[in-house]
Formats: structure tokens, C-alpha cells, sequence
């Protein structure tokens, strides 16, 4: 393409004004092939423009707005992963798709990881084109993302203003646009499916549905049959056709859940129906075209599953062409505010409260220091169970039902669940003897450590102020007789 400064989208002709069709360009060298795409995307009410090769593609895109760019993937003056490079640094709102030949898998994901929107293997299947271009069409002509921040129920956010969360918002922008499988890596509990489902309601198929699938829950004898579905009478019980997820998310979004729980003959045939978008049901002899973008999930780390043998290479990189990594909620400890609250907010309404409680600064404090294993989940969990036994407007320390336990291998290992009837750990003792080390600015190594020093000390005294009357020190204290008593336990002071 010429090496000219690229054109102010300004003052560009857009490719979606009201009134005008979109407008489509096809690039590829074989004539026939052009011919048949211009004819069907004619038929759909569009413009179109088609080029032979990539200079005259260059020269079009220069003086034109596209609303979609059909390329090759081999032209005449060079490969059309060049082409899906320029077109996405200097062309950005147009989005591109590509044909590869038949089988060629490699081709497909090069394309993909390199930005294209999606491809179509030869020959041309029109069902499948035409799917692929009334999902380009929908993306919006300024920003691509705008479906995530229009999202009516505040249930489908990923809150948080810690720098990951803002990390994983924006890659959610910005991968939403392309239909490449997308690849989410977490631990359990970290809310895997809530950024799927973010994925698919911040694209161009937000409309179309969300299907998603456990894995590890399905029985091996019946997983065919529930993801390609099946025909009357393949097998005893099928009394009547059914359609398979890959059906029931067709034109949506097909989320795998667990993939790696997936039996190894379950993978050879979901690689093909991902590979070629076609599926056949059980008992049929015809393959039935299926158009699903696929989103996946695993807690566990796919890579060391493909070097063990439990996991086929060739679909680990067909499902990792875009990986997205979600952060445990212990590496972002400063965004617990903002989800307790949503969270209290939103089990307050379930249970027909008129003012969601509200937790005290010590137990923010208390659950900040947490190591939550489950993640959200937990946190969620632990939230309802102490709105349960709450009796108040504000949540204590005691309501979690936790107590924490420091460990002499670890210093800054944080608390696993327990509750208030179990004895206090003798590693408390161990803690209150071990100094908390602060820098030479006055800053403490362990900040758990550290508030919790300054806690038993202020306990201490009250209780040297009251000889050690617990209900009078309790008073002295500004909290109930139940939490300081639950506080002498964790913290030792027996």
C-alpha cells in the first residue's frame, strides 16, 4: 500500500451514514470468487468495490470508508496478513475478514492473532458469509465497545478500580470487536463467565445468545449428542430431534466452561466444528453449518495440560488465539470496598431490605487482609452468611464467621475460614512475640502484621485500665462484649 499519511477519518465518507448502504470491499485475485461475493453481498442491500490485489485495495481504502474488507489470504503483490495489519493501524473502523483455503488452520489463527475480525475457509459457503457480514455491519462507527457501557444490569460489570481490573476492562474493549476464540484463564471463583459474558455484550452480537456450558459436568456418553445435538431415534431415548449447543448459540456466543475437563475423543471432534463451523447431529449423515464465536475457560493452566497428553495441542492454539488473564482477588485486596458494597446492595434487594447494611471500618479492614481462596465467590458468600446473622446496620468482624491464622513459615499468609466456637490457634502466641519490622521511613513490612500489633495493644490497655473486666474494656472500647471476646481469640490475648 502506498506509505502516505492515512486520511482523517473526518473527512472520510462514512461507510454507515443513514440512508446509505455499507459499503464492503473484496480483495482477491481469482475473478470468478469476486464475482460470486459481489453478487451476494449486492443481494443484501450492499455497496460493494473489489480489488485484485493489495495496491489497488491501497488505493481504495485511501479514498473510501468501508464498513467491512474481504481479503484473500495470498494476492498477487503480497500476503493478506499484511493487508489485516495496515488495515487495522492505519484503518482501524474497518473491520477485516479473510478467506484461507480449505483446512488451513494455521492461516486462520496467523489471521486472527494478527486482527482479523473473522475468516471463511474455500470454498465460500454463503450461509456462512452472509452470517459474517450481518455481524460485521452491527459493530459501531466510533467505538467499537460502546454495547459494554450501555449494559442494563450492573450484575453483568466487572467492578474494580485497581490497575488489573482496568487492565482486564480494556482488553474486554478491545477483543470484543473480533469474533477470534478467546481463551479465559483464572482461578475458580475469579468470574470467568461474568467476562464472557462481557465479551459477547460488548460486540456486534450482543443481541444473539449466550450459551454456556460446563464441561466437566456433562457425561461423557452424552456429550456429543449435547453439543452437536441429534436425530430421532439415534439412540434409544431420542425420541424426538434436538438441536446441540453449537445450534442453540448460532449467531451468539458458544461459552466452554472447564474445557480442559473435556475427554480426549470430545476434543477431535469439537477441534473439527471449530475448525470448519459445520457440526453433525448424531444419527444424521449431513455436516449443518454453524456460526458461534467460542469463548473458553479453565482454572487450570492448559499448557502444562497439553504437555501431560490431557489436552490436544492443535485445539489448545484454536481455542488460545486471544488469551485473557483474570486476576485473583487477593493481588487486587484495594477493590473489596467497592464489591462489598455492590454486592451487600444487591443481597439486600433479593431479601426486601430498604437500606443494604453497611460494613464497620474494622472489618473492611479485617477482610482486606483476607486470603480469599475463592475469590469473589467467596467474598460473596461470606457477605450473605454475615447479613444472615447480622442484627444491625452494620456488619462486625464477628458476623464473618472467620478467623485468621498466621503461620511461621509465612508471615504475610493471610487468614483461612474458621469459626468463632473454634480455639484460638497457638500460632497466635508465636505472633505476639515476633516484632512487626518497620523500614527506616516508618513504613511496617506487613501491614496485616502491623494493624494487628496496634490492635492488641489498644485491647491490652483496656484491659489493664478495667482489670481486665471484659465487659468494662469492651465498653471502654466502643464494641460489643461478643466482639472483643472474638478479638482476644485471634489475636491471643488469653
Amino acid at each position: 500500500m502506498p506509505a502516505t499519511d492515512p486520511v482523517d477519518p473526518a473527512r472520510m465518507p462514512d461507510a454507515r451514514v443513514a440512508g446509505r448502504p455499507p459499503r464492503v470491499l473484496v480483495v482477491d485475485d481469482e475473478a470468478d470468487l469476486r464475482e460470486l461475493l459481489e453478487l451476494t453481498l449486492v443481494g443484501m442491500g450492499l455497496d460493494v468495490d473489489c480489488a485484485g490485489s493489495i495496491a489497488e485495495a491501497g488505493s481504495l481504502l485511501e479514498r473510501q470508508a468501508y464498513a467491512l474488507c474481504l481479503t484473500d489470504m495470498r494476492l498477487p503483490d503480497g500476503d493478506g496478513l499484511g493487508l489485516v495489519a495496515t488495515i487495522n493501524r492505519r484503518f482501524a473502523q474497518t473491520p477485516v475478514a479473510v478467506i484461507t483455503a480449505y483446512g488451513s488452520a494455521e492461516n486462520a489463527v496467523a489471521a486472527l492473532k494478527a486482527g482479523a475480525f473473522d475468516y471463511l475457509a474455500k470454498p465460500v459457503a454463503l450461509d456462512a458469509l452472509r452470517s459474517l457480514v450481518r455481524s460485521a455491519i452491527q459493530l459501531p462507527a466510533q467505538q467499537p465497545a460502546a454495547h459494554a457501557a450501555a449494559a442494563p444490569d450492573p450484575a453483568w460489570q466487572l467492578l474494580g478500580e485497581s490497575a488489573a481490573m482496568q487492565e482486564v476492562r480494556a482488553q474486554i474493549q478491545r477483543l470484543a470487536r473480533s469474533m477470534a476464540p478467546v481463551s479465559i484463564a483464572g482461578e475458580s471463583g475469579s468470574g470467568k463467565e461474568l467476562a464472557a459474558r462481557l465479551i459477547h455484550l460488548s460486540g456486534p452480537r450482543a443481541a444473539q445468545p449466550f450459551v454456556a456450558v460446563n464441561c466437566g459436568a456433562i457425561p461423557e456418553a452424552l456429550m456429543e449428542a449435547e453439543f452437536f445435538g441429534h436425530r430421532k431415534g439415534a439412540f434409544t431415548g431420542a425420541d424426538h430431534d434436538r438441536e446441540g449447543f453449537f445450534q442453540a448459540a448460532s449467531g451468539g456466543t458458544l461459552f466452554l466452561d472447564e474445557v480442559a475437563d473435556l475427554p480426549l475423543a470430545m476434543q477431535v471432534k469439537l477441534l473439527r466444528a471449530i475448525q470448519e463451523k459445520r457440526v453433525r447431529k448424531v444419527g444424521a449423515t449431513i455436516e449443518e453449518a454453524v456460526d458461534a464465536r467460542i469463548i473458553s475457560a479453565t482454572h487450570q493452566d492448559l499448557a502444562q495440560c497439553v504437555a501431560a497428553g490431557r489436552f490436544r495441542q492443535d485445539l489448545y492454539y484454536r481455542l488460545n488465539v486471544i488469551d485473557l488473564k483474570l486476576p485473583a482477588l487477593r493481588e487486587r485486596l484495594e477493590d473489596i470496598p467497592v464489591l462489598a458494597e455492590a454486592i451487600l446492595a444487591r443481597l439486600a434487594r433479593r431479601a426486601g431490605m430498604g437500606q443494604a447494611p453497611r460494613l464497620a471500618s474494622v472489618t473492611l479492614r479485617y477482610l482486606q487482609s483476607y486470603r480469599f481462596p475463592g475469590n469473589v465467590r467467596e467474598l460473596e458468600n461470606m457477605l450473605e452468611r454475615a447479613l444472615a446473622f447480622s442484627n444491625g446496620e452494620v456488619l462486625n468482624v464477628e458476623d464473618l464467621g472467620l478467623k485468621p491464622a498466621v503461620s511461621d513459615v509465612d508471615e504475610n499468609e493471610r487468614a483461612e475460614p474458621a469459626t468463632e466456637a473454634d480455639p484460638p490457634p497457638a500460632t497466635a502466641h508465636a505472633a505476639e512475640r515476633r516484632p512487626v519490622r518497620v523500614s527506616e521511613d516508618g513504613v511496617p513490612e506487613s501491614l496485616p502484621d502491623y494493624l494487628d500489633q496496634v490492635e492488641r495493644d489498644a485491647i491490652q490497655r483496656a484491659l489493664d485500665k478495667t482489670r481486665y473486666n471484659r465487659t468494662a474494656a469492651a465498653r471502654l472500647l466502643g464494641i460489643t462484649f461478643r466482639a472483643l471476646r472474638y478479638r482476644m481469640q485471634r489475636l491471643g490475648l488469653n
